[in-house]
């Protein structure tokens, strides 16, 4: 437990943590990683190089100062990050670097402001926080249905759209068991790059089918982000070996429920819905269930006729698609709602009902967006959830133009 005048130091820290944090986070990273390069082998390079790490990290110690007196509060975020940390391999001994760098960052950044009174607060205060972490993330490991990264073989391959291809992946050591909705991290050491590169995919498959399934969107070549893409769909071939860690994530369907399910996604953010769709197919398929999908055309529309085949067995069930770009041909195709971006008036006429649970994942602008229309049309916060590929952000912090 930590003493008042620890928790009177550290929330003392709030205005300037909210103002520098990320000036602390960026230097904390460049320390560390110039220490330690191998640590370079679980973080993601192209969420470093775009600064989402480092802003990442600056909300959640912002948000653990803020609430340093009642640290129940930050659990949800704590539990996101925890996934993140046991799918990558982040384990209790990283815990005294992070504080020491996290430690040396802030004196670094605040110079003078950091007293040793400040420091002796925070160092008490990052002991408390790092347990929360580790306890956390201990009950996962246990819970792991496989220990660390293990080989799987692919064994189909895929083209699901112009952008998106599905590989199967099978050890026929392991038998795949996940929730809908949650995702993997593959583990990959591409020619040329020094350190190893992870990436986690959303699990399309359906939990109960005796392989696992991602659907990766080749992103733009040259850019940090599109690396593991592009060699996915450029290098790998059926009989390919890929190191997975075991299925990880909060962002799942709520299989013990019999209220309505609003499905809602944006581009390669549909890939999680598959998942949650087979479970509700196969489960319970009398559930009333709505699938909104946007995306710019037939070209880019993945799993059109999956969804179609799904949907054919539940009575209950209503299609919707949004195309922001549609070819010529696609304004004549089944469910198609309207050319153009999605907007709140689209958005109430397709909604069957504003009760149940609304789940949300695309590009951040567009989660954004619906989220905040969601709101407006009455839809209370505890019913939506959401999935951002990537570091946890602050979803009322973004302006509507990100994408």
């Amino acid at each position: 437990m930590l003493t008042q005048k620890t928790i009177e130091i550290i929330q003392s820290t709030v205005p300037v943590l909210k103002e520098k944090g990320v000036d602390i986070t960026t230097r904390f990273y460049s320390n560390l990683f110039k220490d330690y390069p191998e640590l370079l082998n679980i973080f993601n390079h192209a969420n470093q190089k775009k600064g989402r790490q480092q802003t990442a990290l600056a909300n959640t110690v912002y948000a653990a100062a803020l609430h340093i007196h009642q640290l129940h509060m930050i659990l949800p975020a704590v539990e996101q990050i925890a996934h993140k940390h046991r799918s990558l391999g982040v384990k209790e001994e990283h815990y005294p670097i992070v504080g020491e760098y996290l430690l040396g960052a802030i004196k670094e950044v605040l110079g003078d402001a950091a007293t040793p009174e400040i420091l002796e607060a925070w160092g008490e205060a990052y002991g408390v926080i790092a347990g929360v972490f580790i306890n956390a993330e201990k009950n996962l490991y246990s819970k792991a249905i496989w220990e660390g990264f293990q080989p799987f073989t692919v064994t189909r391959i895929e083209k699901e759209s112009d952008a998106v291809t599905s590989f199967y992946l099978e050890n026929k050591a392991i038998k795949p068991q996940f929730k809908p909705g949650q995702y993997c991290t593959v583990r990959l050491q591409i020619p040329g790059e020094t350190y190893t590169m992870n990436r986690q995919y959303s699990l399309s498959g359906g939990p109960e089918m005796p392989y696992l399934r991602i659907s990766v969107k080749r992103e733009e070549k040259g850019l940090e982000s599109g690396k593991v893409s592009n060699y996915l769909h450029s290098h790998i071939q059926a009989g390919d070996t890929l190191e997975i860690s075991a299925p990880a994530g909060e962002f799942i369907l709520n299989e013990e429920a019999e209220t309505p399910v609003t499905l809602i996604s944006g581009g390669v953010g549909v890939t999680p819905f598959m998942s949650m769709l087979a479970s509700l197919a196969a489960k319970q398929r009398d559930r009333e269930m709505t699938f909104i999908h946007a995306t710019q055309n037939s070209g880019t529309h993945a799993f059109k006729s999956t969804v179609a085949a799904l949907c054919s067995n539940m009575p209950n069930s209503s299609v919707y698609t949004i195309y922001s770009n549609p070819l010529n041909e696609d304004c004549t195709e089944r469910n198609f709602f309207r050319e153009g971006q999605i907007e709140k008036k689209d958005l109430e006429k397709m909604l069957q009902t504003k009760n149940g649970d609304f789940y949300v994942c695309g590009p951040v602008g567009f989660m954004k967006c619906v989220i905040d229309m969601l709101a407006e049309l009455g839809i209370k916060e505890e019913q939506i959830h959401s999935e951002f590929f990537g570091p946890a952000v602050d979803m009322k912090s973004l302006p509507e133009t990100v994408s």
